[in-house]
């Protein structure tokens, strides 16, 4: 049976993991996705919604991006919203959809996007080493207290140094997923 600190940390881990993708979504790269606007705030009748709730978000060509809202009235409000964003995006309003020609990214802007993308992975594998060092100490609080004997001490330290080994893995692979994504644009 699994442990409740492994079984944690693999979640926890697991969490994190989630969060960087989600981060790395929205780090343009030249390449139209939808995920650079999913987030974006629109006023929504005083509410600051999330753009994905109020439109559906396509991209029909590598360099293309649709919002097509659900709610014609508010169209105004969303390419106000998308201009604030300050994506460096262009947003085209002819009344009934937005379109979004995604410009080509110069060399210096992917060296920059591509120092971002190894903060952001630098940050997940502090978070990874974060959560061991935490749950860690919760095992030797345990064996301090009889709760785990020795062994399982030991054997447990061994297999949450495993998981954060794998973890760290995933994250270096997501960032040289997003680097390479990148560099052939």
């Amino acid at each position: 049976m699994e442990h409740v600190v492994v079984r944690e940390a693999r979640e926890r881990m697991g969490k994190t993991l989630d969060t960087l993708r989600q981060e790395l979504g929205k780090i343009h790269t030249g390449r139209a996705n939808p995920a650079l606007l999913e987030d974006i705030r629109v006023d929504y009748y005083g509410v600051p919604t999330p753009l994905r709730h109020l439109a559906n978000l396509v991209a029909p060509d590598p360099d293309l991006l649709v919002v097509r809202p659900f709610d014609k009235s508010q169209i105004g409000a969303i390419e106000k919203a998308i201009r604030a964003a300050d994506l460096g995006l262009n947003p085209q309003n002819d009344g009934q959809l937005i379109r979004i020609k995604v410009p080509r990214l110069s060399e210096e802007r992917r060296n920059e996007l591509a120092k971002l993308v190894a903060k952001k992975a630098e940050e997940a594998k502090i978070a990874l080493r974060n959560i061991r060092r935490e749950l860690r100490e919760r095992l030797e609080q345990d064996k301090k207290e009889a709760k785990i004997s020795e062994d399982d001490f030991f054997r447990l330290q061994k297999e949450l140094d495993q998981i954060t080994s794998d973890f760290q893995k995933k994250v270096e692979e997501l960032a040289e997923k997003k680097a390479e994504e990148m560099r052939t644009l």
